[in-house]
């Protein structure tokens, strides 16, 4: 099983990992209500009025008020903030989006306004967008907002760079510890970067931070399990993971990397694991892939592709879904139907050396050797060769009567294979034995 599919608990864990954590749940509601302002300023009654009825979580009275108050001034920065904070209680996040940057426009100096338009366009996705005015906002005074406010956008602004600049968001994490005390949130986040960084005894030690803490956190032994599985020490992940759920029998997260690491060595417990976190997650596209994946390799082609063709009714073009389609399709003997999935897969990416391979072996199959051959020189372009391709290559002279590169393509497989495929190596020495005695 490859190492990308062994992930997915760990995957499945960070995609939600944010939103458990105080950090994320700050980000996800305004930044800053209006009573704590970057400086005190001059505030109109009817402005003042708004502000108590936001208060009191009033927001249709706020947002009436806010509304024909901005109709004769428009540049008020502070009822522009009001009303953004308004629209984004409420969930009209494109209002609140608008009506932060007028207020940031306004006063450029505003610390919340800054914040507030960063962290939501955040939350919305568009980091790019989000990063300039999280940077404005640390450059800026919080007031009375105080040194955990300002903390706050540091921490944003490490999620944001975390994926593009490791070592950048590194840095913008440890600015956010000096001003607050370092959470759970940020010893994941540290531990997210210094794996990215290829700092993996950093990122364990994060994680134990956690676990001095929290014996119990789920995210903590997850993490370490995940690098654990990334270093192959698949029983020390299996001992880690068997306990955790031992006191978390339903977490999803634990039981895909369980049956991850069991499928790694080959341990059938894996399947069942597979089929209940499936059926009580039918909708979760990772889990069906990796079941369809244990399956196949469990000899059940028939009901990996049933799974297969349900995920590419969803994405027609993934060109990893297409190869796992057409290699049950060539273990359930349709080679025709086989071939013309590898080749889509191979239009659809054909950087994809799979892709190639199993077009190879399909075309050979549907006695087709001289497209054998090309797929396997298009391959070649992309990667080195294996014992499976050289066989292959081999296989296809042999059919064209090519003897001479045939023969050659035999000794090279046969130095490859070193014994780790009897099958084929005993069909290459016989068939060795019996072009030698034609080229006398």
């Amino acid at each position: 099983m490859r190492l990308a599919v062994r992930t997915i608990g760990w995957s499945l864990l960070l995609a939600g990992a944010w939103m458990a954590t105080s950090g994320a749940q700050e980000a996800a509601k305004p930044a800053a209500e209006p009573v704590t302002r970057a400086a005190a300023e001059a505030v109109s009654a009817e402005v003042a009025a708004a502000e108590s009825a936001i208060g009191k979580n009033d927001w249709k009275k706020a947002e009436t008020g806010l509304n024909l108050w901005l109709a004769t001034h428009s540049d008020d920065a502070r009822a522009l903030f009001d009303a953004g904070y308004v629209a984004d209680a409420q969930g009209r996040l494109e209002d609140a989006v608008g009506l932060y940057r007028r207020a940031a426009e306004a006063n450029p100096d505003s610390f919340e306004a800054h914040t507030s338009l960063g962290l939501l366009l955040a939350r919305q996705g568009k980091f790019a967008e989000a990063r300039p005015e999280l940077d404005a906002a640390t450059k800026l005074d919080p007031g009375e907002a105080k040194p955990e406010a300002k903390a706050q956008v540091w921490r944003a602004l490490a999620r944001v760079d975390r994926e593009a600049d490791p070592a950048q968001a590194s840095g913008e994490l440890l600015e956010a510890l000096k001003l607050s005390k370092e959470t759970e949130a940020d010893s994941l986040l540290a531990a997210e970067l210094a794996e990215h960084s290829g700092q993996i005894e950093a990122a364990e030690n994060a994680y134990k931070r956690i676990l001095v803490k929290d014996p119990n956190s789920v995210v903590a032994v997850s993490g370490i399990a995940h690098l654990l599985i990334a270093r192959k020490q698949f029983p020390e992940a299996e001992a880690m993971l068997s306990a955790a759920l031992g006191k978390s029998p339903s977490n999803p997260a634990l039981t895909a990397q369980l049956a991850a690491v069991l499928a790694a060595q080959d341990k059938g417990e894996a399947l069942p694991l597979l089929e209940k976190l499936h059926t009580d997650h039918p909708a979760d596209t990772a889990v069906t892939r990796m079941l369809a994946e244990v399956r196949a390799e469990a000899g059940d082609a028939t009901g990996s592709d049933a799974l297969l063709v349900e995920l590419l009714a969803q994405t027609p073009d993934d060109a990893g879904l297409l190869v796992a389609h057409g290699q049950n399709l060539i273990r359930l003997l349709k080679y025709a139907e086989s071939t013309a999935v590898f080749e889509k897969a191979t239009q659809r990416n054909p950087a994809n050396a799979d892709a190639w391979s199993g077009l190879a072996f399909a075309e050979l199959k549907a006695g087709q050797p001289q497209l054998t051959l090309h797929a396997l020189t298009e391959r070649a372009k992309l990667t080195a060769e294996l014992p499976a391709t050289l066989f292959l290559w081999a296989m296809a002279y042999d059919t064209l009567h090519n003897h001479e590169q045939a023969a050659t393509y035999y000794h090279q497989f046969l130095n490859a294979a070193a014994g780790k495929f009897p099958d084929q190596e005993w069909q290459a020495r016989q068939r060795l034995l019996i072009l030698e005695k034609k080229s006398r």
